[in-house]
C-alpha cells in the first residue's frame, strides 16, 4: 500500500498523488460491458459529459461511436493520464476543470456516472445531484454505475438505495436498474447500472 500525504478527496492534490503513485484501484482499465451495450443501442449519437473522468477509457469508445463527448477532471495528473489513454487528436476533449463551474458549449444529452459520486464526500452529494440536474434539460439522461455500500470510510463513499432515491427523485426518474457482471474488485457485488431521465420542471 502506498503512503499518501493528502487525505482530502475534495482537493485535486489527493487525486494527483494517487495517479502519480499509480494507485488507482477504481480504474476499470477499459470500457465496462453495460456502457458498451448502451452506446451501441443508442439510436443516435449523444453529446455526453464524463465528470471526474480519471483515465477516461470510455471517451475514445464514445468517439468511435460518433458521439460528441467531453471528459473533465480537476486533477492535473488525471487529465494527463486520460490524454495519454485517449491519444491525439482527441486529447483536447479531456479538460482540466471543476465539475461545479464547468459549462458546456451546447446542451448535453447525457452525463455518464462512473465512480464520481462515490469519490465525493457524502456531505457533497446534494450539491452533485443539483449540478447534474442543472446541466441536463428535461428528457436528458444520467446513466452509469452507482455504488451501494454503507461502510463509513472512503473513497469510495457508498450510498444506500433509499438515499440514492431520495437524492435523485426530485430531479430524475429511474428508467433502468440492472445488475453489473464485470465489476472490478473494489465495486464487486455493490454496484448497479442505472439510467435516470431528467424530469420536467
Amino acid at each position: 500500500m502506498a503512503d499518501f500525504q493528502t487525505r482530502d478527496p475534495r482537493s485535486p492534490a489527493f487525486w494527483d498523488e494517487r495517479f502519480d503513485k499509480q494507485f488507482t484501484p477504481w480504474d476499470h482499465g477499459g470500457v465496462p460491458a453495460r456502457l458498451r451495450q448502451f452506446v451501441q443501442d443508442s439510436p443516435a449519437p449523444l453529446r455526453c459529459l464524463i465528470p471526474g473522468c480519471g483515465s477516461a477509457h470510455e471517451l475514445a469508445f464514445m468517439f468511435d461511436a460518433g458521439w460528441d463527448a467531453t471528459a473533465i477532471d480537476f486533477s492535473p495528473a488525471a487529465v494527463a493520464a486520460a490524454r495519454i489513454v485517449v491519444g491525439e487528436p482527441r486529447a483536447g476533449q479531456v479538460v482540466e476543470a471543476d465539475f461545479f463551474s464547468w459549462q458546456p458549449t451546447a446542451p448535453l444529452d447525457l452525463i455518464y456516472e462512473r465512480a464520481f459520486l462515490c469519490a465525493m464526500p457524502r456531505a457533497m452529494r446534494a450539491q452533485v445531484a443539483a449540478r447534474w440536474a442543472q446541466l441536463l434539460a428535461p428528457g436528458a439522461m444520467l446513466a452509469g454505475y452507482f455504488f451501494f455500500d454503507e461502510h463509513a470510510k472512503g473513497p469510495p463513499f457508498g450510498i444506500s438505495r433509499e438515499q440514492l432515491q431520495e437524492l435523485l427523485s426530485p430531479y430524475f426518474e429511474c428508467l433502468i436498474d440492472e445488475a453489473v457482471t464485470d465489476s472490478i474488485a473494489v465495486f464487486a457485488g455493490k454496484e448497479r447500472w442505472m439510467v435516470w431521465s431528467r424530469r420536467a420542471g
